[in-house]
């Protein structure tokens, strides 16, 4: 049996992962939750599956949460320090980092360095300290294994296989709700229409980050970090209909792809796991069913954020960090109704040209950078 630690445990992730806890009980134990300020889900959670420990954003809501939580005894912490002493704790097996965002790099780096297994979902992380991430996992032990669908598919193809022998990593992207709009149509979108994935049920900011491809961009970074990609060898295709969820081309001309349906449910289940596979009993893909499976050129007047990550990735250093927190003020900001959707990867490029870009040694580094771009894009978001 595995003993988990959730980091995000009432995101979309986070209960994808709990709902295979409830499944194969027999497998897996939860040990401590992490969440947010959704108190009541995080109580009906903790009421369910009996954690040592669970952590929660503010420490001036502990009192309603012991107040819905009754009898039930369990050691609350709370903020940053909370999460991360509950992702470092002695007597876990694997820790799933699932918390959205910039937020989740320091609790997610600690585990990295108690040298847990980590089922990565938050891909920030490795955006904003790739370098300090990789360095303190090998220096660790420290398993990295992917739950991104794309990156599940990647880890999933170069299994058995030499990596000397990749010649690039094709990452795939559905194109979002806009796919086939009309560019100017774009300067309209509601938040509304940007919410509606036609493949995936996502959180209201991953699901943004779709629509811009964004979202992609930060997979691209990500894949770079993890499998020790040059970054002009993870290419990204758009394919709608989110059955191939990645791929992996060999010198010899041989391409390995990864098909599924698309329900977050199967990488997760890999990455808890591995290097098991769990019967999850979904619906299977019938591939006579689906009709054709398509794969198309990226269109960089359509999806300007992803040409910024490759600008980010290329330029190093600091500039991720800036390219991410920069992304999620604007996102933030489209979803509060203060900015147009084609306002975001404005804000994102603003932010980026007037960062001096350093080459960071440490967290701290990073994280005053992201305090910086945070501030910034949001001057700029309130000026636009």
């Amino acid at each position: 049996m595995k003993s988990l630690v959730i980091l995000g445990s009432t995101g979309s992730v986070g209960m994808s992962a709990l709902e295979l806890v409830r499944r194969f009980p027999n497998r897996f134990q939860v040990r401590g939750l992490v969440a947010g300020r959704n108190l009541r889900r995080l109580a009906r959670q903790v009421s369910e599956f009996s954690p040592a420990w669970v952590s929660i954003r503010e420490k001036e809501e502990i009192p309603l949460l012991r107040s819905l939580l009754g009898s039930r005894k369990v050691e609350i912490l709370w903020g940053e320090e909370g999460a991360t002493t509950i992702a470092a704790a002695g007597g876990v097996d694997v820790v799933l980092a699932a918390i959205v965002g910039g937020a989740g790099l320091v609790p997610t780096l600690a585990a990295v360095r108690a040298g847990k297994d980590v089922a990565l979902a938050n891909k920030e992380a490795l955006v904003m300290a790739g370098a300090i991430f990789i360095d303190e996992a090998k220096k660790m032990g420290a398993r990295l294994l992917p739950v991104d669908s794309e990156h599940s598919a990647v880890f999933q193809c170069l299994q058995g296989n030499r990596k000397e022998e990749v010649e690039r990593i094709i990452l795939t992207a559905s194109g979002g709700p806009f796919l086939r709009v009309p560019l100017k149509a774009l300067n309209r979108v509601t938040v509304k229409q940007a919410l509606k994935h036609p493949n995936w049920k996502m959180g209201p900011k991953i699901t943004v980050d779709s629509a811009t491809m964004m979202n992609k961009g930060l997979e691209v970074v990500e894949a770079r970090w993890l499998f020790d990609m040059p970054p002009e060898r993870v290419d990204v295709v758009i394919h709608p209909q989110s059955i191939v969820h990645s791929m992996v081309q060999y010198q010899d001309g041989a391409i390995l792809a990864q098909m599924g349906i698309p329900d977050m449910r199967i990488p997760i289940a890999y990455a808890l796991s591995f290097p098991q596979r769990l019967k999850v009993q979904l619906r299977p893909l019938e591939l006579t069913q689906e009709g054709e499976l398509t794969f198309l050129p990226v269109e960089k007047k359509r999806y300007p954020a992803l040409s910024l990550a490759y600008q980010a990735l290329a330029a190093g250093g600091t500039m991720p960090a800036v390219l991410n927190a920069a992304n999620e003020v604007a996102v933030a900001a489209f979803l509060e109704g203060r900015i147009g959707f084609r306002e975001i990867h404005r804000m994102i490029e603003k932010t980026m040209e007037a960062h001096s870009n350093t080459h960071p040694r440490s967290v701290q580094e990073i994280l005053e950078v992201d305090r910086w771009a945070r501030d910034k894009a949001a001057a700029l978001t309130d000026h636009s």
